[in-house]
């Protein structure tokens, strides 16, 4: 599935130039057929637009949020202050320090306002970790899921194969 009104999953970003790390969650999503939406919501630029995004999000059908911002990384943090669903967040690699600007933002929530964290420019886990969030309630994604794993596991055994041939 694409983009539609019946979206699970939010994707969002501080900035269009963060599509080229989080369109890797978007083909995640349409991997395993979950809706999902995808916006520019800028905690610096578009504060209002931001708090309005996060507030309406479980009203709107939304059960998982993610994420992705770079510097200062303050999106993932405001977003999930404001909303009860779960937010992860994305750290995107940054020219100044490597995305560790991002990471330590991101990462370092007060208590009480939990935001789940990827590695620096890993939306397709923090894609397949919504998907998790969203299989405890779904068995057909539970069985997809289950395949997925099986087949990364099994390209993990042809590698082994390939270097242990003699």
């Amino acid at each position: 599935m694409t983009k539609n009104n019946e979206a699970l999953i939010g994707i969002i970003m501080g900035s269009d130039s963060d599509w080229k790390t989080l369109e890797a969650a978007t083909e995640i999503c349409k991997d395993f057929s979950v809706a999902y939406e995808a916006h520019v919501v800028s905690a610096h630029r578009t504060p209002d637009d931001m708090f309005e995004y996060a507030k309406k999000a479980h009203a709107k059908g939304l059960k998982v949020i993610i994420a992705g911002a770079g510097g200062a990384a303050h999106l993932p943090g405001m977003i999930a202050s404001n909303t009860p669903l779960p937010v992860i967040g994305v750290p995107i690699k940054t020219d100044s320090l490597n995305g560790m600007d991002s990471l330590l933002s991101i990462v370092q929530m007060p208590n009480g306002v939990p935001v789940a964290t990827v590695a620096i420019g890993a939306a397709k886990n923090a894609a397949l970790l919504a998907i998790e969030i969203l299989a405890t309630n779904n068995q057909e994604l539970t069985e997809k899921l289950i395949a997925y794993k099986k087949e990364i596991a099994d390209e993990s055994r042809k590698k082994d194969e390939l270097i242990n041939k003699d």
